[in-house]
């Protein structure tokens, strides 16, 4: 899965997370998911998506990266996808 696809399923994560309150078009446009209306529930909700879908642990209030964008939440899933080897 390229970037541009996981970006889009990343943002499609936030909206089911929201019920639909956060559009996908809104979390691609790159702002903030707290300032877009991602509450608690909401982060709880994506962290358990995300963990299914992908198998990453992610914590987005913790002492690591914060994650805050689609962005930062992308370069996370993507810094722990295996390296791919070519022989």
């Amino acid at each position: 899965m390229g970037n541009t696809e996981l970006r889009q399923r990343v943002a499609e994560l936030v909206s089911e997370a929201t019920g639909g309150g956060v559009p996908v078009a809104d979390v691609l446009g790159g702002g903030s998911m707290i300032a877009l209306g991602l509450d608690s529930l909401g982060l709880l909700r994506l962290v358990d998506a995300i963990e299914l879908e992908y198998g990453v642990e992610v914590e987005f209030q913790g002492t690591g990266r914060r994650l805050d964008t689609v962005d930062d939440i992308v370069a996370v899933l993507v810094a722990a996808q295996p390296a791919e080897h070519t022989c």
